[in-house]
């Protein structure tokens, strides 16, 4: 299969600074249409925070999301890709972790944010075309050896 370089969105990555409110980072993703958000200390990665962390870690604490800040919420031991790494891996990695998006990173920066829905576009890709390769197999037409024939 692929590696994620291959399949990576371009620059489908927000992010939020780690003292963003909670409202300022769901705005973010409203804003965005995402379910998640790099947070941020200047240019390191130090969190996510996802559309669970904001309903486990705020709302059903009955913490204020205009006061809460990302910090305070956002997990902080996030699983990693590479960008050279086999998407198949990843897609390990994700299902393990019981994770849907996954930071990427290249030279030890993050670069983007990978989806389950990215990963299930390329498998689907994959497949598509090696049934289009099997149907040819199948379905071609047998050459007649009276056209191969040198008299």
């Amino acid at each position: 299969m692929k590696t994620i370089r291959d399949i990576m969105p371009p620059a489908f990555l927000f992010r939020v600074m780690k003292q963003a409110t909670v409202k300022e980072a769901v705005t973010t993703m409203a804003d965005n249409n995402v379910g998640i958000v790099a947070v941020m200390e200047g240019d390191a990665l130090v969190g996510v925070l996802s559309e669970r962390d904001v309903v486990q870690r705020v709302v059903a604490r009955g913490l204020d999301p205009a006061r809460t800040p990302v910090q305070d919420v956002m997990t902080q031991e996030v699983v990693l890709g590479d960008i050279n790494e086999d998407c198949r891996f990843a897609m390990l990695k994700m299902d393990r972790a019981n994770i849907r998006h996954l930071p990427i990173l290249s030279g030890g920066r993050v670069v983007s944010m990978l989806s389950v829905r990215d990963l299930m576009r390329a498998e689907l890709a994959d497949a598509g075309v090696e049934l289009e390769h099997l149907r040819a197999y199948l379905y071609q037409v047998p050459s007649s050896p009276a056209l191969h024939r040198h008299e």
